[in-house]
């Protein structure tokens, strides 16, 4: 889904994962998904500059859920370290903490980036699993972290 990473608009978003993942059977999914494609929004929002449009793509194949978001700003999120008076900053250490793998990439035509990360489903029955739009194999992530 293509929208503006605005506050109201991402809880939109929240609620169309939320609603997605019910209906494909992965309500465990729900919460570290939620949370993941929260933190990755906000960063849009904080850091994207002035054009806050971006994609979210959710992907449930071979029992992985993995969630990308697509935005325009080319420079890659750096991952600090958490410190314990922070108050900013701890987005992708939080969707490395409820993720089994993300990354990052720049996109190769210079137009953006994209940032991902997969939660495991083994627990679903294969008749449950299904392909919603999927990143073009140009997409594939270039940088993994786990």
């Amino acid at each position: 889904m293509e929208f503006q990473a605005f506050p109201d608009r991402i809880c939109q978003v929240r609620r169309i994962i939320a609603a997605q993942l019910r209906y494909w059977h992965l309500d465990p999914l729900i919460d570290p998904a939620v949370l993941g494609v929260s933190e990755l929004l906000a960063n849009v929002h904080r850091h994207a500059g002035p054009d806050k449009h971006c994609t979210v793509e959710i992907v449930f194949l071979r029992d992985r859920l993995t969630v990308a978001v697509r935005d325009h700003d080319p420079h890659l999120p750096r991952v600090r370290t958490a410190e314990s008076l922070a108050t900013s900053g701890r987005g992708l250490a939080l969707v490395a903490a409820v993720s089994d793998s993300w990354g990052m990439r720049a996109r190769e035509d210079g137009s953006g980036k994209v940032v991902w990360f997969s939660l495991p489903a083994a627990f679903a029955a294969p008749e449950r699993r299904t392909r919603a739009t999927a990143p073009a194999p140009a997409e594939a992530p270039a940088h993994t972290t786990a």
